[in-house]
């Protein structure tokens, strides 16, 4: 889990390469990964590193996509209400990690082709997404 230190947003991510290499620097990330952190603008942010587990936890068939992820749940709930039906269900689901709990905006999806459908759809909607695959 990497948490923006300066807004408090929250994404999970999957670690899958060394570096980087550049001093000052403990990560780099995805570009969906920094626009859900707010750090695209930026380029750099203060992050906390928290190690969830070796494997992915997400668990059952299909997909997941992530619109947010927020230590204060006011925040979740209102991207959630902002989204409506429009996308389908969006849910909240509560992660808790060293004491803190975190507020993760999905929506479920169940193959890649309708997945990457819905999360262009979002895109072009000005939501930045993240894909998870469960598994």
């Amino acid at each position: 889990m990497v948490t923006n230190l300066d807004n408090g947003r929250a994404v999970e991510v999957r670690i899958n390469d060394r570096g980087p290499f550049v001093r000052n620097r403990i990560i780099d990330l995805s570009l969906a990964a920094a626009r859900l952190l707010g750090m695209v603008g930026p380029g750099t942010a203060p992050v906390r590193l928290d190690v969830l587990s070796k494997t992915p936890r997400l668990g059952g068939p299909g997909f997941i996509i992530q619109l947010g992820s927020f230590t204060n749940e006011d925040n979740a709930r209102e991207l959630k209400n902002r989204l409506g039906n429009r996308y389908g269900p969006a849910f909240i689901s509560e992660f808790v990690l060293a004491g803190r709990i975190y507020y993760r905006v999905r929506l479920p999806a169940d193959d890649r082709p309708a997945t990457e459908a819905l999360a262009a759809r979002l895109n072009a909607d000005g939501y930045p997404v993240l894909i998870c695959e469960r598994t």
